[in-house]
């Protein structure tokens, strides 16, 4: 009796294409699991099958755990820890319960199709999650490998790119690769006509921008125009700024306390793909403004919560950053935030009124950190000439939370 899980990667060909290890294991199973598509691409072993539910993550230690002791093959697509059930099983059993069989990646097939290095493309999943989060990932040059949902996901990104202005980007979708009725379909997204292709597949793409398209890229401070908003916007100097002292590491959850339009959360999770962030807004409206920035920025999983700080901070996850950029005055919210923080994690709050200045004076000297006044002027005509045009300066508190001391733990 065992109570290793055993991975075994497969890939279009199906039987013919594992190797000697990976049908041995496969034929000593007790138990074999996969997706009905997975099993049906092996022969008829004496093994209990079980079909994956759907959805399947919630289900997974249920399906599992009347199997300890038993000989469980689990069967995955492709490499098992490429965004596959492999890495799932480790974070639910733990390393030392999960043997892993890959079998090559869809992305390693792709690129041997192609003859792209692998290590110069950028890896974009949309298995369940929506076309936007390919956005931070356009940019002119580059190449990009889109894991697909389903058949319709090409024509998804091929709009994608239209609207964005990549029209002229070059697109190729790889079907069913490694399998006997592999299939390569290429054009110009802009003249996409391919509405549904086959559920297995991926998309290659070179983008290309048209003419006058402008650029977005993933350092902070993109252009105000970029946003829908009502004037709430820090604007794109001093959220260059702003981002800098917050200083997003991947994976870190931000906290935008009066997120305005959202663009100190959108730019934070832009950052990198693993950033999270929250954005608290009291207004509706401004909420709902925040949510299509988001997705028309490539994050729509930038989580809005609707209402007044510090009420409905309670039972947010603690963050590692915290930007006030409104409400400072409000009671509460300052120390509400310094609380919640994460030791070692960064507190930036901004003030544009006398009032609030004083309030992050008081802060500042009870607390440290540092002070800093940002006093932006862009041109505007002026008469037949050009001149400077002052924007309202902006004071700018940074400080970080002490670590906690080894004494103190």
């Amino acid at each position: 009796m065992s109570d290793l899980v055993t991975v075994v990667g497969i890939g279009a060909d199906g039987w013919a294409g594992l190797s000697q290890e990976a049908r041995r294991e496969l034929h000593a199973a007790e138990v074999l699991m996969g997706s009905a598509r997975q099993l049906g691409l092996l022969p008829e072993p004496g093994a209990e099958r079980v079909v994956w539910p759907s959805p399947l993550l919630p289900a997974l230690p249920r399906l599992i755990a009347p199997h300890r002791g038993r000989r469980v093959c689990v069967l995955a697509s492709g490499d098992p820890m490429f965004h596959g059930i492999g890495a799932t099983l480790v974070r639910l059993l733990g390393a030392d319960r999960v043997r892993i069989l890959p079998h090559p990646s869809s992305v390693s097939l792709a690129c041997a199709r192609l003859g792209w290095a692998v290590d110069r493309v950028e890896v974009v999943s949309l298995v369940a999650r929506p076309v936007e989060v390919l956005h931070p990932a356009v940019q002119d040059g580059r190449r990009v490998l889109v894991l697909s949902a389903d058949g319709r996901t090409p024509a998804g990104v091929a709009g994608l790119l239209t609207a964005r202005g990549y029209g002229a980007s070059a697109m190729t979708v790889l079907e069913r690769l490694g399998g006997a009725e592999e299939r390569v379909i290429s054009g110009a997204a802009g003249q996409w006509s391919l509405p549904v292709a086959h559920a297995l597949n991926v998309v290659a793409v070179e983008c290309r921008a048209d003419a006058g398209t402008v650029p977005l890229p993933r350092l902070p401070g993109l252009p105000d125009e970029v946003y829908e908003h009502d004037g709430r916007l820090t604007g794109s100097e001093v959220r260059a700024v702003v981002l800098s002292r917050l200083a997003p590491t991947p994976g870190e959850l931000l906290w935008d306390i009066g997120a305005g339009a959202g663009g100190i959360g959108v730019e934070w999770m832009r950052a990198h793909p693993e950033n999270r962030a929250v954005a608290v807004e009291s207004d509706p409206s401004r909420a709902a403004v925040i949510a299509r920035n988001a997705a028309a920025l490539g994050v729509p999983g930038l989580d809005v919560v609707t209402g007044a700080a510090p009420a409905v901070l309670a039972g947010l996850k603690a963050p590692g950053a915290v930007f006030i950029g409104g409400g400072v005055t409000v009671p509460g919210v300052v120390e509400g935030c310094w609380e919640a923080l994460r030791p070692g994690g960064r507190l930036v709050a901004g003030a544009v009124t006398v009032e609030s200045e004083a309030v992050l004076a008081s802060w500042q000297g009870e607390l440290g950190g540092d002070l800093v006044r940002l006093a932006v002027s862009r041109t505007a005509p002026a008469g037949g000439f050009t001149g400077w045009r002052p924007l309202a300066p902006v004071t700018v508190w940074t400080v970080v939370k002490p670590p906690v001391r080894e004494s103190a733990r």
